[in-house]
């Protein structure tokens, strides 16, 4: 592939704003970052689980006390081999579990920020705040460790489509990705093999796993999507249950 043939989608000001933000912030720390206001939280029974159930939770200040958004929490569904360390905000803790590898069917573990909304709609869930992109027919998020670019998406030239588009392509008339809420793992910069491409999107039943994403009903993704906000600095953290008690008050966490 050379650089002609694909180039970066052009980002709008309010994703650039947020990304900005982003990167003022230390990329490594062990617990719930200093501005955050907004949490989503999903605990797994175990860390070979593909069931887990997610709650979001708001605070107004640092030293505040979580409150949960929503009357009660979600079901989603992870990879099919459970869980793995990702590599997110945070130092991964001392443990024996194994980190995140591309195609191991298995969903990042720990605390994410959050990138834009990608969707095949015009615009995004109406009353929607958070950054969002529609995805083209050109549009393609790079999983091959192999290519350039691995583990961003792209936006490949029309006139010059490369041979690997077709495995890579976003658009897939598929249902589950009618919406996609980026989850930054193994991001800035990426490395290749530690996973790419994951995100919340809507499930496909209702206990078919991924191969390594956040999936929930298409409602409940909607709601959630509404509710973030940028200037609160959302994030994600997905745990096992015996992590997040281990770790709920070093992290932070509700």
């Amino acid at each position: 592939m050379t650089s002609h043939c694909i180039y970066i989608v052009k980002q709008t000001a309010l994703i650039l704003t947020v990304l900005i933000t982003l990167s003022t912030h230390s990329p490594c720390f062990s617990q719930v970052p200093t501005g955050a206001r907004q949490l989503i939280v999903a605990t797994a029974p175990n860390w070979t689980s593909h069931n887990a159930s997610a709650q979001c939770w708001e605070r107004d200040g640092d030293s505040a006390h979580w409150r949960p958004a929503f009357k009660s929490p979600w079901p989603v569904l992870l990879g099919r081999n459970g869980l793995a360390w990702g590599r997110g905000s945070f130092k991964t803790p001392s443990t024996d579990q194994p980190s995140k590898r591309e195609k191991d069917g298995k969903a990042p573990a720990g605390i994410f920020e959050l990138g834009p909304v990608h969707g095949y709609a015009s615009g995004p869930p109406e009353g929607t705040k958070w950054p969002y992109l529609q995805v083209g027919p050109f549009d393609a998020w790079i999983d091959d460790p192999n290519l350039p670019r691995y583990n961003e998406h792209v936006r490949v030239n029309p006139k010059n489509v490369p041979a690997w588009f077709e495995s890579q392509k976003m658009r897939l008339g598929d249902n589950a990705y009618k919406w996609l809420l980026e989850i930054r793992h193994n991001v800035g910069p990426a490395i290749p093999g530690f996973g790419s491409a994951i995100f919340f999107h809507v499930r496909r039943g209702p206990d078919r796993p991924t191969a390594g994403c956040t999936s929930m009903a298409v409602e409940n993704l909607e709601a959630m999507i509404r509710w973030l906000r940028p200037d609160k600095r959302p994030c994600y953290v997905l745990l096992p249950e015996s992590e997040y008690q281990r770790l709920q008050k070093e992290w932070h966490l509700p």
